[in-house]
This record gives C-alpha cells, structure tokens and sequence, in this order.
C-alpha cells in the first residue's frame, strides 16, 4: 500500500506539469509555449565556439506568428558567467561562409521570469524582447518552475529534463514578448541572437532537446557550427554529406576545414566576438535531419583532437556502466537459478544457504 501511495504521489507531481505543446510547423530548441501564444519557432542555427577552456554558445531566436509570449528551455553542460546580445553578423556571415546559395535562418527559443519552487534562479537578464533565466535544478525543480510561471510543457518533457539534469542541472530560460518587440520595431522573422559565455572543460551541443514535444515521425532540422583551436574529435561522428540531399538522414558533415582568415576578421569585429584568436581555428559545420525518434543523443566535442569525445557528454551511458533494467534481469536470473537448486539439490540448498549467509 504504501508503494502504491509514493507509486502514485509520483505520478501527481508529473502529471502536474505535463500539458500539450500548441501545434505548428516550426522547428525550436525546445517546446514551451505559453497558453495564448501562437508564435512559431523557425529552424535553429548554433555556433558553440571552444577557446581556452570557454565554450561560447550563440544562437538566434526567430519567430513567426501572432501570439503574446512565448519561450521554451534549453540545457547547459555548466554555469555562464555571462549571457549578452550576441553580434548582429555572426550567425549570418558563418551561413554565407558554409551556405552561399541558401538564404540565411536562424532560430531557437526557450522560457523564463524570476523564480519558482525548487529552481535556483542563477542570473537574469533582458535582451530585446527576451527575458533570460539561468535555472539551477532537477528535472522535477525545473518542470515545476515552468508550470508555476504559466508554461505548457509537453509529455515527454519529464523524461527529456531528466536526461540532461544527470548530466548538468543548468538550464537556460527565454521569454519572447511580442508587445516589447513590437514596441522595440521588431519584425516576424527577425531574429535575436544571444551570446552564452559557459567555462566547462567537457563542451556539448544540445541536440535531443530540438525533438521536445514532436511525433516520433517528425524531421528535426538545424545548423551547427563549431569552432575550435584545433579539427575537432565528435560523438556521434556525423557523416559525410553528400551534396545538401534532404533526403540523408541524420547528423551530416557539411563542411569541416581550417577558418579563413578572412572569416575570423569578421567575426572578431562582431560584437563579443574578441576573444576569438585571429588566425589557427578549425571551422566545422554540421547539418542536422534527423527523425525525432532517433535523435536521442547530444553531439559531445573533443576540441583538443586528440582524444575522444565523452560518451556521457553525448548522453549515452558511460562506458562499462550496465543499465538497471539490466542490472535486475541479472539479479532476478541468479535468483531463480538458486531458488531452483535449493528445491531441487539438498548440496545445492546448503551451497545456497552459505551464499546468502555471506
């Protein structure tokens, strides 16, 4: 009885925080939408830049839509010691580097305010029309804190949230406000980058949060560059594209080759971006296409190139670590052999019986 009265007091404090996602047809990093809120989230392009042990995450968030606010969360492998505007070029000119033929997109959304049961607010800030949050906590602690600041969040988000707070409890909140952008002149389309500085030694870029709240058959698409000092070691290893074919599945090496010189002059001269060396990075680009169903996973860097990207970083378990399921299907399979020596062998009742004794 009690077990069923925890089973269940569990499956209340979920269910209090698993509502639907409104339905549309755009792609975010995550899924998060407010109750009257009718903005859509356009394709994401991220640049998780790695230089003397910073990861610099930048990305833009695009809407398109009529709605009031909207947002949704995004993980972080650790704390930022700053989030700004990011620079009103970089995504743009890596795009034209990479993508001359393709029009520029950009995107990425999230969710925020203050504070709520269980979370720690780490830092605030507002940039445009985005209200940021930096959340310490639990999947449950930040699940909550969307539900009590008016979000909806998907049914897989428990399951999703908790993927990432085993790994690192630190989440990025965005709120987009339409009335403030309208009152800023902000176009539908247009996007705001923003510019997250976080110190970690193990970098990673948040993949499995782009299929929060989509049909397992859905395609999640974005653009991923990477720059680090050296040609980078990832897991997964994307594959090698075969020419932009909207048909390959999966996470695609578009374009992996030292940064010209020219492109790191003009990214430095974007804002925020002088810490970027002036000369030796190596530029990667990563198409993904992949179905929800499959894109279970984040892509872990190894920005040294020497050795090998962690395996726990990419939310896979760590090597040599059986699963629990498996871990009781032993147990249970021991148990049952035991048992039946016991009924069968009276040698085998005494071997049993010295066993558990010890």
């Amino acid at each position: 009885m009690r077990n069923r009265v925890l089973r269940a007091a569990a499956v209340a404090i979920l269910t209090t925080i698993l509502l639907t996602v409104a339905a549309g047809s755009a792609l975010a990093c995550g899924g998060l939408v407010t109750p009257n809120g009718t903005v859509s989230l356009l394709k994401t392009t991220t640049l998780a830049a790695y230089h003397a042990g910073i990861e610099h995450y930048v990305t833009s968030f695009e809407f398109a839509g009529e709605g009031q606010e909207v947002g949704s969360i995004i993980p972080l492998p650790g704390v930022p010691t700053d989030v700004i505007k990011g620079g009103d070029w970089t995504l743009q000119r890596l795009i034209l580097e990479t993508q001359p033929q393709l029009e520029a997109r950009t995107a990425l959304t999230f969710s925020a305010d203050s504070a709520a049961a269980g979370a720690e607010v780490i830092m605030t800030k507002k940039i445009d029309a985005l209200d940021i949050t930096v959340l310490k906590g639990g999947a449950v602690e930040v699940g909550n804190w969307a539900r009590e600041h008016g979000y909806f969040l998907p049914p897989d988000a428990p399951e999703v949230l908790a993927f990432y707070a085993e790994r690192s409890p630190i989440f990025l909140a965005a709120r987009f406000n339409a009335e403030r952008a309208a009152n800023r002149g902000v176009q539908t389309g247009q996007g705001t980058p923003v510019h997250i500085v976080i110190p970690t030694p193990s970098p990673w870029v948040p993949l499995r949060i782009l299929a929060l709240g989509r049909e397992a058959s859905e395609i999640v698409q974005a653009d991923v560059y990477l720059l680090t000092d050296r040609r980078p070691e990832t897991l997964p290893q994307a594959e090698r594209s075969s020419g932009f074919d909207e048909s390959q599945r999966g996470l695609i090496q578009e374009v992996s080759e030292p940064a010209s010189a020219t492109l790191l002059k003009d990214l430095r001269s974007d804002r925020g971006m002088k810490w970027l060396p002036e000369s030796d990075m190596w530029l990667t680009y990563i198409r993904i296409n992949e179905t929800a169903a499959n894109l279970k996973h984040d892509l872990a860097i190894d920005a040294s190139g020497f050795g090998r990207p962690s395996p726990v970083a990419a939310g896979y378990p760590a090597p040599g670590a059986a699963p629990w399921s498996v871990v009781w299907t032993v147990m249970a399979a021991l148990a049952a052999v035991a048992i039946l020596m016991a009924i069968t062998d009276p040698a085998g009742r005494r071997t049993v019986s010295r066993v558990f004794r010890r």
